[in-house]
Parts: structure tokens; sequence; C-alpha cells
């Protein structure tokens, strides 16, 4: 038969202590779970009123820190046109959206596609045809 062991008055007043002071001890798991909806939440981009020199600079310049960071998704919005729609060249035409077509190329052409696993079309809600998700490895 075990012999029964009882609390010293030390062990209640460190029961007490450990009670009253419960509520001011570290959350862990609260700060896990707030990073965990930061990093998950749709970072954007808008490259409106942008030439394309600075829109190429500034999309190099957004994945790479979001990359650093650990963001998952990545929206960059690059805008429709609302011009007539001359589909001859997109890169030289003042006609359509030059944004919309070179931007895509130029991720596509550099080493920023290490980075990424997948680019995709936007949902309607984000802009549609005027902008695309990128989302990014683990970094």
């Amino acid at each position: 038969m075990k012999k029964k062991t009882f609390a010293t008055a030390k062990d209640k007043k460190d029961w007490v202590n450990f009670i009253q002071e419960i509520g001011k001890l570290h959350d862990k798991d609260k700060d896990d779970s707030q990073l965990n909806n930061r990093l998950n939440k749709v970072q954007k981009l808008d490259l409106h009123g942008f030439s394309l020199v600075k829109a190429n600079k500034e999309v190099e310049k957004f994945i790479n820190e979001s990359f650093e960071i650990g963001y998952k998704k990545l929206l960059i919005i690059t805008g429709k046109g609302s011009r007539k729609k001359v589909h001859e060249n997109p890169y030289l035409s003042e006609k359509m959206n030059v944004l919309k077509h070179s931007v895509p190329d130029f991720i596509n052409n550099s080493d920023l596609l290490n980075k990424i696993k997948t680019i995709s079309k936007a949902d309607k809600k984000h802009g549609g045809d005027g902008a695309f998700y990128i989302f990014l490895k683990k970094n």
C-alpha cells in the first residue's frame, strides 16, 4: 500500500501563488495562431499608375520580401486596361494594358521562379483578369 503524503504549508502557498500568476503567463499558442493568421492572409501589391520598369522593380522587391517573411499567397493587381484593345503587340501599344502582360513575363524570366510554387488568375472579387495570385514556396 502506498504511503499517503500531505501537502505542506509551503506547497499550498506555492500553489496559491501559481494560480494567481497564471493569467500573467505568456500564451505561446496564441502567438503561433496570430502568426499563422498573418502569414495566411493574402498580401497585395497594386501596380496601377506604375511604369513598366518601376512595376518590375516593385514586383521583385515584393516577392523577395514576402518570401523572406514567410507569406504564402500574394495578389498582384495590374489592372485590366480600360483603353481599346489592340492585340498585335501589347508591349508597344499605348492602347492596351502593358503591365497585365509584361509583369507575368518578367516573373517567368527571372530568378523569382525559384521562390514561386504557382501563379494563377485571381478570383473576380480580387480583380479577375486584372490581377493574379502568386503562391510562394516555403522559405
